[in-house]
């Protein structure tokens, strides 16, 4: 479908310019596109390794919990989980990943987890207290990595639409009007060049 537009020479020059500008803007969007998939693919690929370790890692904690908790009263149970001074600290920033703006996680854990008396609790109890707390930062960081993927998406399917908006619409509708004003100019050239001859004769 051509733009409707008068076939002169002044128009021509303006379709022209359009037509550089959306070649230019096809082929920095194109290579924006090729960017955001490559990093895309590079995110999904960390975040498969990332979430089978957090998925070992809290069956892991869950065992360590079991254990402890066959061998504790539920006083004791009681006792334990009111006493952790172990404080948990999320840092939420943002960072930009090929122009997108992604959150970003950081995770800090302070104090001691052992307030309770090691002494007299079984060391399962511990090691369900350490393998908690080792996964909760790797968790935030699935998290961290699983809103990125989104995110990312949903840029790669806006920028796709732009490209192919560009490539399969807006320019070939311009290189089409060029070539119909052109035909048409060439049209009133020839057209012109045989009234000159006629009133020659």
């Amino acid at each position: 479908m051509r733009l409707n537009v008068n076939p002169n020479r002044m128009e021509l020059m303006k379709l022209k310019n359009r037509l550089a500008m959306a070649r230019r803007g096809h082929k920095l969007l194109k290579d924006k596109l090729d960017a955001l998939v490559q990093d895309f693919v590079k995110i999904i690929r960390e975040n498969r390794n990332l979430r089978q370790e957090v998925e070992k890692d809290i069956i892991k904690a869950f065992e360590a919990q079991n254990k402890a908790s066959l061998m504790l009263s539920e006083q004791d149970k009681e006792l334990v989980t009111t006493m952790t001074q172990q404080k948990v600290i999320l840092d939420v920033s943002t960072r930009h990943i090929t122009g997108v703006r992604v959150p970003h996680f950081e995770v800090y854990l302070e104090g001691n987890p052992y307030a309770y008396g090691l002494i007299n609790t079984p060391a399962e109890l511990d090691e369900a207290f350490s393998s908690f707390f080792r996964v909760l930062p790797l968790m935030i960081k699935l998290a961290d990595a699983e809103k990125t993927i989104e995110l990312l998406a949903v840029e790669i399917e806006k920028t796709r639409r732009r490209v192919n908006a560009l490539e399969y619409v807006l320019i070939p509708n311009l290189e089409e009007t060029i070539k119909y004003i052109n035909f048409k100019l060439d049209e009133l050239a020839r057209g012109a060049i045989t009234s000159i001859m006629r009133i020659k004769h």
